[in-house]
């Protein structure tokens, strides 16, 4: 499914649709078409409605890991959410959650009147036995940090996902899907036409996508492993699938990102991969600078 692409990287809002123009019958006894009637009006996107007071509770939630908690001023979890448009009262699905470091915020969030799915990949459709142990450790860490503290998230539900045909639920049912610095990853797997395609089919319409990411000065190559792209190249993607780019922030933006390093994004805090070296240098820059991206499935 392509369509046409039509953003600028700093786009702040775009309508869907255009209304064009229908004629008018012509008048009686007149040679000449009457003036074409007004344009059609675009249907409006739904406002963004984010839930600030519930979204800050359950970022200053008392089972979040300290080590979690300390990354708060990198990641921006209650400006990125409210950003979002998220609140208590929706499904939301969460791609790849990784060690929880959102959902410890999420889970809490919707349990009561809303629903939180974290997508996990399913080991067996990983390349390699390496890949396939790695996952298969991430979802069962995951599972078992759930499983300990049921006072705190319940029992949230977890899907695991196809990661060469990902599907993740029935169309139309979710109202915002997040995913928090993937892009690289599928990018560099060839799969990130398919996941936007499927983020696309399981909102439901006027549903948000949002997205964080590593972002490069421009879009990168294929084959790029540094494990930045760029923003104008997400955008792409989004709108390949049908979205439309609604809002772009700065809210994870971090200018002293030279984006040049020896091992990549992974240079940087909190991955830090050359160990030692140069790294003060490092961790004075701090985590990478994020695009921050509200897509919205048309209505």
């Amino acid at each position: 499914m392509i369509k046409p692409i039509f953003s600028s990287v700093f786009a702040m809002m775009l309508v869907v649709g255009c209304g064009a123009d229908k004629p008018a019958e012509p008048a009686a006894e007149q040679d000449v078409a009457a003036e074409p009637a007004a344009p059609v009006e675009p249907a409006a996107l739904p406002p963004v409605a984010a839930n600030a007071e519930a979204i800050s509770e359950a970022v200053d939630n008392a089972f979040r890991d300290p080590n979690n908690v300390a990354r708060d001023a990198s990641r921006n979890p209650l400006e990125t959410l409210s950003f979002f448009g998220v609140t208590d009262t929706q499904t939301v699905l969460e791609i790849y959650p990784g060690g929880g470091w959102y959902a410890e915020i999420l889970v809490p969030l919707l349990r009561e009147k809303g629903q939180y799915i974290g997508a996990i990949i399913n080991p067996a459709s990983a390349s390699n036995e390496r890949a396939q142990a790695y996952y298969a450790e991430q979802g069962a860490n995951l599972r078992a940090k759930f499983a300990a503290n049921e006072e705190a998230y319940g029992q949230p539900t977890l899907i695991e996902v196809d990661v060469n045909n990902p599907v993740f639920g029935e169309p139309g049912t979710v109202d915002t899907v997040l995913t928090f610095r993937n892009v690289h990853n599928w990018l560099m797997a060839g799969t990130a036409p398919a996941m936007f395609e499927g983020f696309y089919d399981v909102l439901k319409p006027g549903g948000v996508l949002g997205v964080v990411e590593h972002r490069a000065s421009a879009d990168v190559p294929e084959g790029d492993r540094s494990g930045y792209v760029g923003q104008a190249q997400t955008i792409a993607l989004a709108e390949a699938a049908g979205f439309v780019l609604e809002e772009a922030s700065e809210i994870n933006a971090n200018p002293a990102d030279t984006k040049d390093h020896e091992a990549g994004v992974w240079s940087l805090p909190p991955t830090l991969r050359l160990g030692d070296k140069d790294r003060e240098k490092y961790e004075a820059i701090g985590e990478s600078d994020r695009m921050t991206l509200r897509f919205r499935k048309p209505l």
